[in-house]
């Protein structure tokens, strides 16, 4: 699990094939979860200055690759006990989105962000949402795209400031979203011991 807080702007050394690898000033140990834009990836080298992880299949075909070169952000898995400033998050990308609107504002930089039908239905007004790996609030649902709101310190702390327009995006919708949605579709209905069970898995 993840809160969408970034750790740190890793560099990137190389993407060959499945491997992935990083330069970075944070160590961790083999085997340890890494959120890579949002992704969830597993320590499988160490170096002095930083390690590797691997791509599985389903990840490569799931987020948008082409942003594994240059700057990434990266994010370890929490640790029971650590505090949640931003929200839970499991590191499994559900869609690509596309950026299509920056627009300044009065104290931050909206982003317009379009995304598949098949997950705008998790979209909600002051929803919780990962993009790339951040945890942000949802300002605005229009029927196909979102808008969210970058105040200035997570736009100066993140790769934000350098995107453009067209940038593929790794999106991760709310997880409370998408058990709900799951279990109120359910052709039995929803009980109250079903509302409950739900809401000790988020």
């Amino acid at each position: 699990m993840f809160n969408g807080l970034i750790r740190e702007i890793a560099t990137v050394k190389s993407f060959q094939g499945h491997i992935l690898s990083l330069k970075a000033d944070y160590c961790p140990k083999l085997g340890d979860s890494i959120a890579v834009n949002g992704a969830c990836l597993s320590v499988i080298k160490l170096y002095k200055d930083g390690f590797d992880l691997e791509l599985s299949k389903e990840s490569r075909t799931k987020i948008a690759i082409e942003n594994l070169k240059d700057k990434v952000h990266i994010e370890p898995a929490l640790r029971y006990g650590d505090r949640i400033d931003g929200h839970l998050m499991q590191g499994h990308i559900d869609a690509i989105g596309e950026l299509i609107q920056i627009q300044k504002n009065e104290n931050g930089v909206d982003f317009f962000i379009t995304l598949p039908q098949k997950i705008m239905k998790f979209m909600a007004y002051k929803g919780s949402i990962g993009v790339d790996g951040v945890s942000l609030t949802i300002n605005e649902v229009f029927k196909d795209k979102i808008r969210l709101t970058i105040i200035p310190i997570t736009f100066r702390e993140t790769l934000f400031k350098e995107y453009k327009i067209g940038r593929k995006i790794n999106i991760e919708s709310d997880l409370l979203a998408r058990y709900l949605y799951a279990q109120t579709n359910q052709t039995k209905g929803l009980s109250w011991e079903d509302v409950e069970r739900i809401s000790y898995l988020y």
